[in-house]
């Protein structure tokens, strides 16, 4: 189907990009099960918590045949084939945890791998449209869309507290739905000068992202902070800007210099930079780069879409253009609620990496009778992005808080 580009009336559509109605940006109906030829590969999947928890995991990779991607006949084997082959390499790297992570991926791992992910436009590296929007299923098919009936196709170290971390951010993911289908609304209504299809946006996206914060501190009640940190924390860790592993990473058998890859983040969910740039929220330096990298760790459609909605949406000079309070006050409402949803991550991202990374820095240091030093680079403040992530998430809600400020003062004045 052709891009908006190519439409002469301007009707901004979701329909190239690989969004679901129900689902948002969550691949629905994902795939459990691949061709028999790549039998090899489910084994090790689904016996991924169990090898990791015995420390079996590479010994099993390194016996794995050097199976060809040709057999892999549609996206959705793509996608199931690229969330195994990032998990075991997940796996394969910090088995042992950080103080001996792997250098070298084995090529019967990384040729297949790299294959696979050249054909999706993703990166060889575990992201968050693998273990986020593709790793799911419904226990009872037939059951609602609830943390009950959600579980994970291949389980994670860590137990309850792992399964919890995953399906809560699906939820977040499957609460932003109703607002995706509305950003057409939004962007169309504001091109042909529809004031009321814009509020009626405007307030259904308002009303998501508050759901998706009410399910976001479903995390406090579902996810132990000593269980992310020591153990999920470390799985979706990258090689690129990770003292860890400061050269980097070799895929055998496809090139001889490493490369360099950013691990698992919240970054790379494309729901928040579309609000981002359907609202005109404007990110600048170090978080605006590291915001705009994060794009090629997403499928290519979503990662078109956010570039197509900053190039259609004129919505905040619309609402500035306009003197209506109403479409004022629905703007704001939306902004606001942006901005309460990056402070609940905040407040999340502290009490599972910050605290718990602090407890571990003064476990060490009592162990080898140290004072604590207070140096912020001494502690272990990188996020599994590889971005320093408390500057970064505070940045990135100023950033948001400065949004609402032009419009307001200027109603006032």
């Amino acid at each position: 189907m052709a891009g908006p580009e190519s439409d002469s009336k301007f009707i901004f559509s979701l329909d190239p990009y690989h969004v679901s109605e129900e689902f948002g940006f969550i691949l629905p109906d994902p795939l459990d099960k691949l061709p028999a030829y790549y039998q090899p590969w489910m084994d090790i999947a689904l016996r991924f918590q169990e090898l990791i928890d015995s420390h079996e995991l590479r010994s099993h990779v390194n016996k794995m045949p050097l199976l060809s991607s040709k057999f892999l006949k549609n996206h959705h084997e793509l996608r199931l084939a690229h969330l195994v082959l990032c998990i075991m390499t997940a796996g394969y790297v910090w088995q042992e945890g950080e103080d001996d992570p792997i250098e070298m991926l084995p090529c019967n791992l990384a040729i297949p791998f790299c294959e696979v992910s050249q054909r999706l436009g993703l990166p060889p590296i575990l992201t968050h449209a693998d273990v986020v929007l593709t790793n799911w299923r419904k226990k009872n098919p037939e059951g609602p869309l609830t943390i009950e009936n959600l579980e994970q196709l291949f389980k994670f170290p860590g137990g309850d507290s792992a399964r919890g971390f995953f399906i809560v951010t699906l939820l977040v993911e499957l609460a932003a739905a109703p607002a995706l289908q509305n950003i057409p609304t939004v962007i169309n209504g504001a091109r042909s000068g529809d004031t009321k299809a814009v509020i009626r946006g405007l307030e259904v996206i308002s009303q998501s992202i508050q759901d998706m914060t009410d399910r976001l501190n479903l995390m406090h009640a579902h996810v132990e902070p000593s269980v992310f940190y020591g153990t999920l924390r470390v799985l979706l860790s990258g090689w690129r800007d990770n003292p860890c592993m400061p050269n980097g990473l070799v895929y055998e058998g496809v090139q001889t210099e490493p490369m360099y890859y950013s691990g698992g983040s919240a970054a790379q969910s494309t729901m928040m930079q579309c609000f981002d740039e359907l609202l005109g929220v404007k990110h600048e330096g170090h978080g605006g780069a590291f915001l705009t990298r994060m794009r090629s760790y997403m499928p290519p459609p979503h990662r078109k879409l956010i570039e197509d909605i900053s190039l259609r949406s004129s919505l905040k000079t619309f609402v500035q253009q306009q003197v209506n309070e109403e479409l004022n006050q629905a703007f704001t409402q939306c902004v606001t609620k942006l901005l309460t949803f990056r402070n609940h991550h905040i407040n999340v991202a502290s009490r599972f990496i910050v605290i718990p990374a602090s407890c571990a820095k003064r476990t060490v240091a009592q162990k080898k009778g140290q004072l604590l030093s207070k140096t912020p680079e001494q502690s272990n403040e990188l996020g599994t992005g590889g971005s320093n992530f408390m500057t970064f998430l505070k940045t990135v809600r100023n950033e948001t808080k400065q949004t609402a400020l032009p419009i307001t003062s200027e109603k006032m004045n």
